[in-house]
């Protein structure tokens, strides 16, 4: 899967249109609360307007209906926060394929870079419109992919527009370029002990990922509330605990296929409700009363896994063990989180809440690699290969 990376390219006075993942989480006034995705991508702006390239940047941000501009959905806050970051000044278009976006590339010179509006007030970037795709194609002289959290998706700006670009440059960011080191290189050539641990609500959500981390795994340790859809399947009590009823039946079949590769929690964190301020207390998995949920795995768990962890030559972690945001319905994912930090390891926390949870405990920079996409970084722990990338100019 090695592919041209943007090191490789000359864009000395080239237009270069970068699809990066400026989907970052704002509150109610539009202020950004965490800009780790735009900090990752600036080795790849950097790269660009440091060799004189003319960047053109493009993006999605939530879930606009597609039907125009949707103010709490604009891109212009990464833009100035991007301008923050490089100290430089960093246009905005108002628009993604019409005259302001027109106007602003024109306006480019050599070292300089334009944020285009939201890709997604477009119904052409979720429809893969390929008239939609050769438009944005039309501005660029070469095409950059360094939206790993979208890798996994055939948006047009991932697939039909590397595709409209025809036989110019199509390479990969640094970001992406690393996320396919790290993810793939885990999956085709681990160091042993692998161990996976695989938390969060639902089984049905990684179904694929254990069974692929089943064949591939020495252990695969799970956490959060799907661990209680396996306690179900094996005839314990689940109290009030959140169970997928239908899954149990798959979960029996995973516990089957995994035999002692597939490693449950022995005790749970209970509380009487959904609280910080519950009462609370530590008994056996399987033996939850009525009344009461699961919201953290126990502390005996947690000294189990944290040793098995501590043994291992490449850890992937996916999924918080436990509510993290309700202290003491942390401790779990701490003690993983810590666990991690301390080994050895090759380790990848595959995005969403786990990448998250390493950030919030402050240990993101004792592990090897902090993955930007919770959905991409799973599909590719499935297994699966994405078209976005596949599309790519190859070394």
């Amino acid at each position: 899967m090695a592919k041209k990376s943007i090191s490789e390219i000359d864009p000395l006075g080239k237009v270069v249109l970068m699809r990066v993942d400026f989907n970052v989480p704002q509150d109610d006034s539009g202020t950004i609360t965490d800009d780790r995705r735009i900090r990752m991508a600036l080795p790849s702006i950097e790269s660009v307007l440091k060799r004189g390239g003319k960047l053109v940047l493009v993006s999605h941000l939530g879930r606009p209906k597609g039907k125009g501009p949707e103010p709490e959905f604009t891109l212009r806050p990464t833009a100035a926060r991007l301008s923050e970051l490089l100290s430089m000044p960093v246009s905005f278009a108002t628009d993604t394929i019409g005259a302001d976006a027109e106007l602003k590339i024109g306006q480019l010179k050599n070292g300089e870079v334009t944020v285009l509006e939201n890709l997604r007030f477009n119904t052409g970037e979720k429809d893969g419109d390929p008239i939609f795709a050769q438009k944005l194609a039309n501005w660029a002289d070469l095409y950059c992919n360094d939206a790993f959290g979208t890798c996994h998706r055939t948006d047009a700006s991932m697939v039909a527009v590397p595709r409209a670009m025809g036989t110019k440059p199509k390479v990969v960011g640094f970001l992406v370029a690393k996320e396919i080191e790290y993810l793939s290189e885990a999956i085709a050539n681990p160091k042993r002990p692998f161990v996976a641990i695989l938390g969060g609500a639902k089984v049905s959500d990684k179904i694929k990922v254990i069974k692929n981390l089943l064949g591939i795994c020495d252990k695969v340790l799970i956490g959060g509330a799907m661990a209680y859809t396996f306690s179900l399947a094996q005839g314990g009590r689940t109290g009030k605990s959140l169970v997928e009823q239908d899954k149990v039946g798959l979960a029996k079949e995973l516990i089957a296929l995994g035999g002692s590769k597939l490693v449950l929690p022995v005790d749970t964190h209970i509380g009487n409700s959904f609280s910080s301020d519950c009462q609370k207390q530590v008994i056996k998995s399987g033996a939850i009363p009525d009344g009461w949920e699961g919201l953290d795995i126990g502390p005996e768990t947690s000294q189990l896994y944290a040793q098995l962890l501590r043994d291992a030559m490449t850890v992937v972690w996916n999924g918080p063990m436990g509510v993290f945001e309700m202290p003491p319905f942390d401790a779990g994912t701490k003690a993983v989180a810590e666990a991690i930090a301390k080994s050895h390891a090759i380790s990848i926390i595959g995005g969403g809440d786990s990448a998250a949870a390493i950030e919030q405990l402050g240990y993101a920079d004792q592990v090897s690699h902090v993955s930007t996409g919770g959905g991409a970084s799973l599909e590719m722990l499935e297994g699966n290969r994405f078209e976005a990338v596949d599309i790519l100019d190859d070394k």
